[in-house]
């Protein structure tokens, strides 16, 4: 299992540096990825939210720094297209997340483990469903799809790979506090709040001197 963002391509993106991804892949979050590698994710989520301001939201700033931020600073609830990847290698199947899914709502599988409720992470053409029968969990690639392929796992399975998915998040989410204060230091401390939030995990602490 793997806590992954949905890219798109950074065709003309010059606000920080980047990596070039192929466009509808996924990136798997972790504290393993390269500086570039944090600057693409933090393109992508950035620009999840990134839409003009309505109701009581503050007008949209003028520099181009400030504008692309606006809304991953001012919205209340956050989205990063993206979800929980699960590969089951043995059999080469692969449950990605589906267009309804994203990653501020990765904590919902605990919601599967803990009383049964089914989730849903799309709709057709493709539509991903986790189910819990019993001690059981099965994770349908496509519900549309009488012969989807299935990964049949263990509730308790499941609860590890949720504490290594969780574990991932949180060390993407320091690297990417540390790359904030190297890329972003004007907005280091705002941005990786918003990010926490985004990840739907605490907040780290500044550091000292930040």
């Amino acid at each position: 299992m793997q806590p992954v963002l949905e890219t798109n391509a950074p065709d003309g993106f010059d606000l920080w540096p980047v990596a070039q991804v192929q466009p509808f892949a996924f990136l798997p979050l972790s504290g393993e990825l390269s500086p570039a590698e944090v600057g693409t994710a933090m393109m992508r989520i950035a620009d999840c939210n990134d839409i003009d301001p309505h109701g009581d939201r503050p007008p949209r700033p003028d520099g181009a720094l400030d504008s692309f931020l606006h809304g991953l600073l001012t919205f209340e609830n956050l989205f990063a297209a993206g979800g929980l990847r699960v590969t089951d290698h043995s059999a080469g199947v692969t449950f990605l997340p589906g267009c309804c899914d994203g990653l501020e709502d990765w904590r919902d599988w605990h919601r599967l483990v803990d009383d049964g409720s089914p989730l849903g992470f799309g709709h057709d053409p493709v539509s991903p469903v986790a189910e819990r029968l019993g001690d059981t969990v099965l994770l349908t690639v496509n519900s549309e799809q009488s012969d989807s392929p299935v990964i049949e796992l263990s509730v308790t399975e499941l609860r590890h790979l949720l504490v290594g998915a969780e574990r991932d998040l949180t060390e993407f989410l320091a690297l990417a506090g540390d790359w904030a204060s190297r890329h972003l230091p004007d907005h280091s401390a705002p941005v990786t709040a918003a990010l926490a939030r985004v990840l739907c995990l605490p907040s780290p602490a500044t550091p000292q001197g930040a």
